[in-house]
């Protein structure tokens, strides 16, 4: 049997066919993931079916499994965090922490109550609103964050009384199998299934007659097709789609105290982050300076293979990603936009792309416009505030987006004018399992984490019981 099998009732399941997982650090494929058949999705289907009258009884059951899988992943985050960093790229300490992340997530959810609300209790009748479960959610994610945005699904469903199909990115399947596998000691046969396979495998579950909620994240396209194939049987959805999040420093900011909070958030995870900062606005009286101290920052770090000492940041995970980056910042200096740094692709295997700092650059210029999803960020000068406020709204995006001053008052109240889902003031990415994250327009369709992330896994029931 292969390294890495398919999770179904319980059980391990190899494919007929398997596929190549690419390391991003070498380009070459370093390990083979299983490529499921539409039987063996029909399988998977049927065991969260039959699993769910059981798991949706027992609430304390439900409790207890997501803590004891929190303390699975905590005990065996490294080992977790190494199939990460191989398939993904990260630094392996920050592979590693994401496993660790990913139990944070379970034990936040395993603690976090269904309330029921009373509405009506009087001589006439007593009246409750219930939150049941859906039924079996089909979750599809992403390959920036495999198994932290796994998680983020799989958490709020089960503790709701769902159980799951899940299926990971062909591009990083391995650590999701993985998860799979060890959650067998701890949770029923049937409850969470995992299969892998390519774009074919995605369409099959949005499409299959078993889930009544499809949970998905990924790109603005694939969202867009997701709701179309889940429109035909009303399969409830919930899209966590693109961002193209804007920073806008006010003129008070000071350059010097911001630069390294900006470069942070714009290419954490090799700025693979949906939520990242992927524009940045500048006074033009500032402009000089932010841009130097950025490039300077740019300039400092190290980039390399994820499991080597030291390194800060790896490579872009996939070709395809490699490649649209490359094109985006070629096309952006072809069109008089100044490399201040980087501006290539580092010579050698794997997909490396230097860290980049683009000045010089204008709204209408695709990196501005577009979600790069990689190491380069766009530095865009302004002169009135109304209009880079204008400028960072007039997008089909709208996910997040951070204003900095030297009084956060200030910063604030501009912040609360992004049309967003998320707004920060001196600070970006400060995500956490209590808040709850969505976006606006094009970002998505509801939201993930917090009460309202676990409720978006329930439909609402009245149970009204007459007096008298």
């Amino acid at each position: 049997m292969p390294d890495h099998t398919m999770t179904i009732d319980g059980r391990a399941v190899a494919a007929e066919r398997d596929f190549g997982v690419v390391n991003p650090a070498t380009g070459e494929v370093a390990d083979r993931a299983p490529d499921a058949t539409r039987e063996q999705l029909d399988a998977a289907m049927e065991s969260a079916l039959a699993a769910l009258p059981a798991w949706r009884r027992d609430e304390q059951a439900r409790v207890k499994a997501l803590h004891a899988a929190a303390d699975v992943l905590f005990a065996r985050s490294e080992e977790i965090g190494r199939i990460i960093t191989l398939e993904q790229g990260k630094p392996l300490a920050d592979a590693t922490m994401e496993v660790v992340g990913a139990g944070v997530w379970l034990k936040y959810f395993a603690d976090l109550e269904l309330p029921r609300e009373v509405i009506q209790d009087d001589d006439r009748a007593f009246v409750e609103v219930v939150r049941r479960p859906m039924g079996v959610v089909a979750a599809i994610t992403p390959w920036n964050y495999p198994l932290l945005l796994a998680i983020w699904k799989l958490a709020p469903a089960l503790r709701a009384g769902n159980t799951m199909v899940l299926k990971p990115s062909p591009f990083t399947p391995l650590s999701s199998l993985r998860l799979g596998e060890v959650l067998r000691e701890v949770l029923p046969p049937g409850v969470l299934n995992v299969v892998s396979g390519g774009d074919d495998l995605g369409a099959w579950m949005t499409g299959h007659p078993v889930p009544r909620k499809i949970s998905f994240t990924g790109s603005v396209a694939t969202g867009k097709r997701v709701a179309q194939a889940a429109a035909p049987d009303l399969k409830r959805v919930t899209l966590e789609l693109g961002g193209n999040d804007p920073a806008i420093l006010l003129d008070d900011a000071d350059p010097a105290a911001v630069a390294d909070k900006l470069f942070a958030a714009a290419f954490q995870n090799n700025g693979q982050v949906c939520s990242a900062i992927k524009r940045v606005y500048v006074p033009e009286s500032l402009y000089a300076d932010v841009v130097e101290a950025l490039a300077a920052k740019a300039r400092s770090v190290k980039v390399g293979d994820g499991m080597a000492e030291g390194v800060q940041y790896g490579p872009v995970n996939n070709k395809p990603q490699f490649e649209r980056v490359n094109e985006l910042v070629a096309e952006a200096i072809a069109g008089g936009a100044r490399a201040a740094a980087g501006g290539r692709p580092i010579d050698g295997p794997g997909y490396f792309f230097e860290p980049t700092i683009l000045a010089d650059v204008e709204d209408g210029t695709r990196i501005v416009d577009e979600e790069q999803f990689g190491p380069a960020l766009p530095v865009v000068r302004y002169r009135d505030l109304e209009e880079a406020l204008n400028r960072a709204n007039g997008t089909h995006f709208g996910l997040s987006g951070s204003v900095w001053s030297a009084d956060p008052e200030r910063a604030a109240e501009v912040a609360a004018r992004l049309d967003a889902g998320t707004v920060w003031a001196n600070t970006h990415l400060a995500l956490a399992p209590h808040q709850p994250f969505g976006g606006f327009k094009w970002s998505g369709v509801g939201v993930e984490n917090g009460p309202w992330g676990l409720y978006g896994f329930t439909e609402l029931q009245v149970v009204h019981r007459a007096k008298g």
